[in-house]
C-alpha cells in the first residue's frame, strides 16, 4: 500500500483530495491529510486526518518519513520546509506553486537521490504551462515560424452568479487580489521591443479579449512575461505577453484604489480599529471644510458624475460609516477586509475559470500569417466545489496518479512543460471536463 501525505486542507485542496480518495481503493493508496487548522471534513473513509503544524520540524519529519509521496497545498512560503523533510527522507514532492529560488536550492540533492519534484502543476501556474507547450511544440514540429504568444487567465464569477457591478467575486486568496501587480513592473516584449508597465499604470493599460460564447473580458499584464521565454524555449520570439482576466470596467474602477494608495501594504495606519470605511477613504484625500468625501474623491480622481465607476464604488460601501474594527492594519489589509464582505461567493453560487492563449505564426509552406487561439472555461458546481479548486487541484492529482502508476517516469526537479508530463495529464483532464477549444484562422491585418 502506497501512502500519500497531503499538507494543507484549504479550499484549493478539496478536489485534489476527492480525486485521490476516489482512486485509493483501486490502487491501494492510503491518504493522509496534515493540516494545522480545522479538521478536514471529507466524507471518504480513505482519508486519515492529522493535525500537524508544518513549522514543527520533528512532527513534520515524522509524517514525511512514513509517506511514499508528499503533496504540499500549503501557502508557497511553507514549501521549502516540506522540501527539506522530503530530501532528508528521500521522498518525492508535488506542489501547485511557483518554483521559487528556495525550492530550486534543493535541485542538486533531488538529482543526486533520484527523486522527482514537480512544481507549478496547478492552474496558473500549471494548466497554462501544459496547454501552451502542447501548441508551441506542435507549431514548431510542423515547421512554422512562431511570431507571438499571448496568454491570459482569470478566476471570475460565473454569469449565473454575477450579481454585482464589478462582475467579480473571490474564488481564491483575497490578499493576492488586493496586492496584484505590486511586486515590480510588468515586463513583456512587443514586436521585438521590451516594454515595462509600472504598478501605478498597470490597470489603465488593458486590452479587450472576446471569448466565443462568453463575451468580452479585459486583460492586464502580469508581472514578468520574460521568464517564460526560457521556460517555453521561445528564444527570439518577437512578442510574448501574459496577463490576468477581468470583466470590462473592473480595472478602471480598481485603479481608483491603486491611485489613492488604498492597496499599499508597506505601513500600518493609526486608529484603524475605530475608523469607518468613509474615514479610511477620506484619509487619502485633501482637506476641505465643506466638500463631501464622495465629491473630493471624484474630483481628485477625475471621475465624471455619470461614470459607471461611481456605481461600483458606492456598491462596495466604501463611503459608509461601518467600523473597520481591525487593529494596526495596513491600507491593503483594510481593503481586503471591506472586499471580503462584498465579493464573497454565497452558498450555492458558482465561480468560473477562464484561460485563453493566442499564437500567431507564419505558415511553413505559404508564409501566410495564421492565428491559433485556445480557450478553456470551467464553471464551478457551488461555493465549495469551485472551478478554482478543480483547476488547481485536479492537474496535480492526475500527475500524482500518473507518477504512482508508472505513466510518468522521470527524476529531477520539473515543471510540467515536458511532453512526457503534459501529454498524459492533459489527456486525462479532458476526460474530467477540463478541455480546451482551439480555433485556427488566417490572421487579419489591422485596419
Amino acid at each position: 500500500m502506497k501512502s500519500i501525505l497531503i499538507f494543507g486542507a484549504g479550499r484549493s485542496s478539496h478536489m485534489l483530495i476527492q480525486y485521490l480518495t476516489e482512486h485509493a481503493r483501486q490502487f491501494r493508496w492510503k491518504i493522509i491529510v496534515a493540516d494545522s487548522g480545522e479538521k478536514y471534513k471529507g466524507e471518504n473513509a480513505a482519508v486519515d486526518y492529522r493535525k500537524v503544524d508544518v513549522t514543527d520540524e520533528p512532527a513534520r519529519d515524522m509524517e514525511v518519513s512514513e509517506a511514499d509521496l508528499v503533496i504540499s497545498m500549503l501557502p508557497a512560503r511553507f514549501h521549502p520546509l516540506v522540501a527539506l523533510s522530503c530530501v532528508k527522507f528521500s521522498k518525492n514532492l508535488f506542489t501547485a506553486s511557483y518554483e521559487s529560488k528556495e525550492l530550486k536550492a534543493f535541485e542538486d540533492e533531488v538529482n543526486q537521490k533520484g527523486l522527482f519534484f514537480l512544481n507549478e502543476c496547478g492552474l496558473d501556474p500549471g494548466l497554462d504551462h501544459m496547454s501552451a507547450m502542447k501548441l508551441i511544440d506542435r507549431i514548431k514540429f510542423e515547421g512554422h515560424d512562431l511570431q507571438s504568444f499571448e496568454s491570459f487567465t482569470g478566476g471570475l464569477v460565473a454569469p449565473e452568479s454575477d450579481s454585482n457591478p464589478w462582475h467579480y467575486k473571490f474564488s481564491w486568496n483575497p490578499r493576492n487580489v488586493v496586492l496584484a501587480g505590486q511586486d515590480g513592473p510588468a515586463k513583456f516584449i512587443q514586436n521585438g521591443k521590451y516594454k515595462y508597465i509600472p504598478y501605478n499604470r498597470l490597470f489603465r493599460r488593458t486590452e479587450l479579449i472576446d471569448i466565443e460564447n462568453y463575451g468580452l473580458f479585459e486583460g492586464y499584464a502580469n508581472r514578468d512575461s520574460l521568464k517564460y521565454i526560457e521556460k517555453y524555449n521561445l528564444q527570439g520570439i518577437p512578442t510574448i505577453y501574459r496577463g490576468t482576466l477581468r470583466r470590462p470596467g473592473f480595472c478602471r474602477a480598481w485603479n481608483v484604489f491603486v491611485q489613492l494608495g488604498a492597496t499599499d501594504d508597506s505601513y500600518e495606519m493609526e486608529n484603524t480599529e475605530n475608523m469607518t470605511h468613509r474615514e479610511f477613504i477620506n484619509s487619502f484625500l485633501y482637506y476641505h471644510p465643506t466638500d463631501s468625501v464622495e465629491l473630493k474623491l471624484y474630483h481628485y480622481m477625475h471621475i465624471d458624475q455619470d461614470s459607471d465607476i461611481i456605481q461600483k464604488l458606492k456598491w462596495l460601501g466604501i463611503f459608509s460609516k461601518t467600523k473597520i474594527g481591525l487593529k494596526k492594519a495596513t491600507p491593503a489589509q483594510i481593503m481586503e477586509h471591506i472586499l471580503k464582505h462584498k465579493w464573497q461567493l454565497l452558498p450555492g453560487e458558482k465561480d468560473m475559470v477562464v484561460m485563453w492563449h493566442k499564437f500567431t505564426y507564419r505558415e511553413k509552406n505559404t508564409g501566410n500569417p495564421m492565428q491559433l487561439t485556445s480557450s478553456l472555461v470551467v464553471t464551478g458546481e457551488n461555493d465549495i466545489h469551485t472551478a478554482m479548486a478543480k483547476t488547481v487541484g485536479l492537474p496535480l492529482a492526475v500527475a500524482v496518479k500518473l507518477f504512482l502508476t508508472g505513466k510518468i517516469n522521470l527524476t529531477g526537479m520539473h515543471i510540467p512543460t515536458d511532453r512526457l508530463i503534459y501529454e498524459p495529464v492533459l489527456a486525462e483532464l479532458e476526460q474530467q471536463g477540463i478541455g480546451f477549444l482551439e480555433k485556427l484562422e488566417e490572421e487579419k491585418p489591422e485596419e
